[in-house]
């Protein structure tokens, strides 16, 4: 049924399996490992486990093209982003097997990311895209991997707070050239995700009616929103747009540089401007965080506001719904005024009991 032959000093061995050729090397010089290899190889063709066999030979590539092909037939938004978990992955285990790959490379995978400065959630986002890699290849038929490693997930200590007062935003805008000025005025008035501030089209906009629209499909949650924009996101986009259809009439987007969609932030004119207002740290999402903030301070319901934000889940949105330094002193002097109202009242009544 099978035979072994040698390939320079490594003996082989070739055997068949429903009709299938297989060839394998038995990583040894000695005939003897060679022979043993074989015997178990017919054995586990006469138990009809043949998917085994294929999946020893599943690499690492293979996996990152399942997880990529994923991506693709499900049309996900964030494809480009799966891009780059998938090279980073691929720097480390794309020499393996996918059977060889153990919890043991995989801690010291978290160690080196850890040594290079990397954030906990960062490597998280990692992990689960190798996780989410063998979670696929499982449920292939035949399998592609026949058991899974131990993949932990990382305690994350790094949730955001910053936001932009006021003041911030006005000094970033007057820094911010044009076409990075456009997606900071809706974000920071409108509380939108950035992927979706920089996907608009100038379709979803009734500037006549201040109104936004977002097609379901088309953000984080799948479900569409209309978003309400207040005088100066109308004004700022009315003069954009029209310097749009001067000088790029065909252009869809309305971020875009040059006739060109906006794919992100440009992060060297953020840092720059960031930088000479005084605000170095400061990240896009943080604007997410103001708007909301700036929602509930103007008295907007909450359940409105995590409409407009497109929150479903109320412990993320109080999450973004910081309390600032400003909040807790504004408290203080709410109850300062109380209590120099309540001492007033207690005066005028001494003097009516002493009358």
């Amino acid at each position: 049924m099978g035979r072994t032959y040698q390939r320079g000093n490594i003996w082989w061995i070739q055997y068949y399996g429903q009709g299938q050729l297989f060839r394998e090397s038995s990583r040894s010089s000695l005939k003897s490992a060679a022979t043993s290899l074989l015997r178990l190889r017919e054995g586990e063709v006469g138990q009809g486990r043949l998917p085994a066999l294929r999946a020893e030979r599943t690499t690492f590539d293979e996996l990152a093209e399942l997880f990529l092909q994923d991506y693709q037939i499900n049309g996900r938004k964030t494809l480009q982003r799966a891009q780059e978990l998938t090279a980073r992955l691929r720097k480390t285990f794309g020499r393996f097997r996918a059977g060889r790959i153990t919890s043991k490379h995989i801690l010291d995978y978290i160690a080196r990311r850890q040594s290079e400065g990397l954030a906990n959630g960062t490597i998280n986002r990692e992990l689960a895209a190798l996780k989410r890699m063998f979670r696929l290849a499982s449920q292939q038929t035949p399998p592609l991997v026949i058991t899974t490693p131990h993949i932990p997930h990382l305690q994350e200590n790094n949730v955001r707070q910053g936001f932009f007062t006021e003041d911030e935003y006005k000094v970033l805008r007057a820094l911010l050239p044009d076409h990075v000025k456009v997606p900071l005025v809706i974000a920071y008035w409108t509380g939108m995700r950035t992927g979706e501030v920089l996907r608009l089209q100038w379709d979803q906009l009734d500037l006549e009616l201040g109104l936004l629209r977002l097609e379901p499909g088309t953000t984080k949650t799948n479900q569409g929103r209309l978003v309400p924009l207040i005088r100066e996101v109308v004004e700022a986009l009315w003069q954009w747009k029209l310097e749009t259809l001067r000088r790029y009439p065909t252009c869809i987007w309305v971020c875009h540089y040059r006739g060109e969609r906006l794919r992100q932030i440009p992060r060297k004119r953020w840092l720059k401007a960031c930088d000479r207002a005084g605000l170095k740290g400061k990240i896009f999402h943080d604007l997410r965080r103001t708007a909301i903030r700036n929602f509930v301070r103007a008295g907007v319901p909450e359940r409105v506001a995590m409409t407009i934000s497109g929150h479903k889940s109320r412990s993320v949105f109080d999450r973004y719904n910081i309390v600032s330094e400003v909040d807790v002193i504004s408290v203080k002097d709410r109850m300062n005024l109380r209590s120099g109202e309540q001492a007033a009242i207690g005066a005028v009544e001494g003097m009516i009991v002493t009358v």
